[in-house]
């Protein structure tokens, strides 16, 4: 994770933040992970405000386009939403299609 840049690094939290609100509620162990993730990421002060912004209201689905993701980063973007997706003890429907959906884009 450390290799991504500012830009990369925003992208991947958008992401994250995108599936967290994939059923409607960013749950409290979704909000947990995401805070861990952007210590890992050792995000600025404005790029947590950004991320905690996303956690009140989602990207729109023009920020998250897939298409987006560097090809080099695909499989942590993945890894990473599916860690999210996992964070809250539950993986609900809507969580799991759209998963899929990113994984036959990515992929």
């Amino acid at each position: 994770m450390q290799t991504l840049d500012r830009e990369d690094r925003l992208q991947l939290m958008k992401f994250i933040c995108s599936f967290a609100w994939a059923d409607l509620e960013v749950q409290k162990a979704e909000r947990k992970f995401v805070g861990k993730l952007a210590r890992e990421l050792e995000l600025d002060e404005d790029e947590q405000k950004q991320v905690e912004a996303w956690l009140e209201v989602p990207p729109t689905p023009d920020e998250v386009d897939p298409q987006d993701i560097p090809k080099a980063h695909r499989e942590l973007f993945l890894d990473t939403v599916r860690a999210i997706i996992v964070a809250d003890g539950k993986i609900d429907a809507e969580e799991a299609e759209n998963f899929s959906l990113l994984e036959a884009m990515l992929r």
